[in-house]
């Protein structure tokens, strides 16, 4: 989805085989994987070619996924995903594409494994394969594909040439039984592939962590069907195929799937293609409470991540009992202003004197970040309180810098509909570093920070649906001390920080309006 960032010498830079620690918790857990494919792309991909072409390619990509499912089998992995697009490729035609697809029946019609029946259909060679490699080494596995469908002209959707095309998400059992298809809702200019006629809400069901999820890349930032899956049937465990180009300050690939796992509570387990010349890196295995990524925009090489993550329990809880509520005496602790060496505590006042202070003392100005315009203001004072607004929004910062480095911050504000690569309505409350001092700069890439800053970002969010990002030098990750709802507002709080922040933001997403 965007731009392209840099490494630094903050990422970690580990071979193809190599595995990241294995973290080990008490009770109820499972060992997950996650592969950051390196794919083998056409040349050519706009060249109509055969089905044996097309499967000459797809299987030296399937050769890579069978050593990194033997890998992680060996260490005891349940489960394994892999990211979209990482068996064909991508930037086809509708026409040039369709020697590289599937046929797949729909899961919920019958019991069918295409390792031991491959010849119940025609031209399910790739679904063969992945079956195999799920029933030789006993490991539930999620893979994206193409696939196809005929359909009859007397279908009002079906396209002219009598078929729909999917992108598909399969899962596998560790008896290599399909158990899942998921076809992609949100296509991201794929014009290789037709919108399902009725949105897929998918689950498939494991003996060691119960329900997973499915849904792919784009799908993230939308309510269908990613929100209604996750709400509807409870969800707490997330299997993700992405091919996520990283666009910073806001969306780059590991800081936004950080963010998701930390809004619903959940399991989040998050396949990227690794391909740095095109911007795309950033997968991993996200809990709750902790993060196993990989990040790298410097080496060609795919990347097996593996954890040992606990069971994230389904209970009868909504979106925003997920979020941190704390009490009145803790909200006094966490909750106040400081305004002119005094200490506010009444939200009302506060707003007042906060509004007083930045119209009196702080400038506004605009600058696109995210191809929005945002309203901002700059930190220009070692410590204090800002606000800044827009529309319904307003966006309240207090701070203080620890090291007064020569970099620009600023506190933004954009409540609107985003309308460029997609149209989805935003409400975000951002403190972001500038890529320079002036103005101008503020809103563009930035990948290395050295600015000490302890915060407390807030705003009268109009949604409950608001994504905590947190991202520091080098593209790392990290965790607010607090944060959650109270009344109207959602806050976040960080203290203690020992690199530089690049992001602390509050990205809202008001569905309703979209």
């Amino acid at each position: 989805m965007a731009e392209m960032t840099w490494g630094t010498t903050w990422i970690f830079i580990l071979l193809c085989f190599e595995v990241l620690p294995v973290y080990v918790h008490m009770g109820g857990h499972y060992i997950a994987a996650v592969y950051e494919h390196h794919v083998i792309l056409n040349s050519n991909p706009t060249i109509v070619t055969d089905r044996q072409s097309a499967l000459e390619l797809m299987n030296r990509n399937l050769d890579i996924y069978e050593q990194q499912v033997m890998a992680a089998a060996k260490q005891g992995a349940k489960i394994i995903v892999f990211p979209e697009d990482g068996v064909q490729g991508f930037n086809f035609t509708r026409t040039s594409i369709y020697p590289y697809l599937d046929f797949i029946p729909d899961p919920e019609s019958l019991t069918w494994n295409p390792c031991k029946e491959e010849s119940l259909f025609k031209d399910t060679e790739v679904l063969h394969r992945l079956s195999c490699l799920a029933e030789k080494n006993k490991v539930f596995i999620v893979a994206n594909i193409g696939t196809k469908q005929p359909c009859k002209h007397s279908d009002p959707r079906c396209p002219p040439d009598g078929r729909y095309q999917f992108n598909t998400n399969v899962a596998f059992n560790d008896n290599g039984i399909l158990v899942a298809r998921y076809r992609k809702q949100n296509l991201y200019f794929e014009f290789a592939f037709d919108t399902p006629p009725q949105t897929d809400y998918t689950l498939f069901d494991t003996p060691f962590a119960g329900k997973f999820g499915l849904f792919t890349c784009f799908d993230i930032l939308f309510y269908e069907p990613t929100v209604s899956l996750i709400k509807k049937y409870n969800v707490k465990q997330i299997a993700y195929p992405t091919a996520w180009m990283n666009q910073l300050p806001l969306l780059s690939a590991v800081e936004f799937q950080r963010a998701f796992a930390t809004a619903f509570n959940i399991n989040f387990l998050a396949a990227n293609i690794h391909h740095p010349k095109l911007g795309m890196t950033g997968s991993g295995i996200y809990t709750p409470s902790k993060s196993f990524i990989y990040y790298d925009m410097e080496s060609v090489n795919g990347k097996l991540i593996l954890a040992e993550i606990p069971v994230t329990k389904s209970q009868n809880e909504s979106h925003t009992d997920n979020i941190t509520k704390p009490d009145s005496n803790t909200w006094k602790n966490v909750l106040l202003f400081h305004t002119d060496n005094n200490i506010c505590l009444k939200e009302a006042h506060c707003e007042k004197v906060l509004l007083k202070e930045a119209q009196q003392t702080f400038p506004i100005f605009y600058g696109e970040m995210m191809y929005d315009n945002f309203t901002l203001t700059p930190i220009t004072e070692a410590e204090g309180n800002i606000q800044v607004c827009s529309n319904s929004l307003c966006c309240y910062l207090n701070y203080q810098r620890f090291v007064l480095s020569n970099e620009l911050y600023v506190l933004g504000v954009f409540d609107g509909l985003h309308t460029v690569h997609g149209t989805y309505y935003v409400q975000a409350c951002v403190l972001v570093k500038c890529a320079g001092l002036d103005y101008s700069t503020c809103g563009q890439e930035v990948t290395k920070a050295t600015g000490l800053i302890d915060f407390q970002l807030q705003g009268n969010f109009s949604t409950d649906f608001v994504f905590p990002l947190l991202l520091r030098s080098g593209v790392t990750l990290d965790f607010a001390d607090h944060l959650g709802w109270k009344n109207n507002y959602y806050f976040m709080q960080k203290k203690g920080a020992s690199t530089g922040l690049i992001t602390a933001g509050l990205y809202g997403r008001w569905y309703e309006k979209d």
